[in-house]
């Protein structure tokens, strides 16, 4: 699925629109702009490990391969500042992640695959946080089975469940980012999760601010229209950004 690179008011056009959507169809708008040649469809059927790894790759063609997060030590509440790279992520990604699971657990034979956008969307606004991730797994079950009978799924044991979820983990662990973090002031440890698309459309977001900024100060002083200010190279409009502030 080979993706080119967005320019500037392709991204913009994306950012417009996903101003009204749910992080999913953000996720999805997104990608649909990089791989103009993939159906929707073939999209929204990525597994979420598989659709973030793209989303990694692209946000590293737009904005770089070295990513930087802040967070709050919940033990001191020191402010973090941690860095870390698109290819540190990407190489958790499995060959497997889109493919069917099976496993047999406390005398269940259960099959599988791993959530995608569409189960996500079709969540949306439609259960609570706590319920949200049963619900999720039940999407994705192809068949429940105890001795070669067919069981529902609603019957499944916890511990099961459980097993379960870990499986797809497993199978797809960029689904499910758990940061490893150490304060170095007061040596506490924890796990934060990593939203790719939350954490890409935030940087997004803050270009959008720069780059009409940029346009607004160079329509001002030149009379400029913003298809041709987005058409001139980074280097270049900072050229002209630099003489009008002079």
């Amino acid at each position: 699925m080979a993706m080119h690179a967005l320019s500037a008011g392709e991204l913009l056009e994306v950012w417009e629109g996903g101003l009204t959507q749910v992080p999913a169809v953000r996720a999805l708008s997104l990608l649909a702009a990089a791989c103009p040649e993939a159906s929707l469809d073939d999209l929204a059927a990525l597994s979420i490990g598989q659709r973030d790894a793209r989303l990694l790759e692209m946000r590293a063609g737009l904005f770089g391969p070295e990513l930087a997060a802040v967070v709050i030590c919940p033990g001191c509440h020191e402010r973090l500042e941690l860095t870390f790279s698109t290819a540190e992520m990407t190489s958790r990604s499995r060959p497997e992640a889109g493919t069917e699971i099976s496993l047999s657990i406390a005398g269940f034979d259960i099959t599988l695959r791993p959530p995608n956008s569409q189960d996500v969307i079709g969540l949306a606004g439609e259960a609570g946080q706590a319920e949200a991730p049963s619900l999720l797994l039940q999407q994705c079950l192809l068949s429940v089975e105890r001795e070669g009978a067919s069981v529902d799924s609603a019957q499944l044991p916890s511990e099961v469940v459980e097993a379960v979820t870990q499986r797809v983990v497993e199978a797809d662990p960029l689904a499910d980012i758990q940061m490893a973090i150490i304060c170095p002031f007061c040596a506490r440890g924890w796990h934060a999760a990593f939203d790719v698309v939350s954490f890409f459309w935030s940087e997004i977001e803050a270009w959008v601010w720069r780059i009409l900024s940029d346009v607004h100060t160079l329509a001002s002083a030149y009379g400029w229209c913003e298809r041709d200010i987005l058409a001139l190279s980074p280097t270049r409009r900072q050229f002209y950004l630099d003489m009008v502030g002079a």
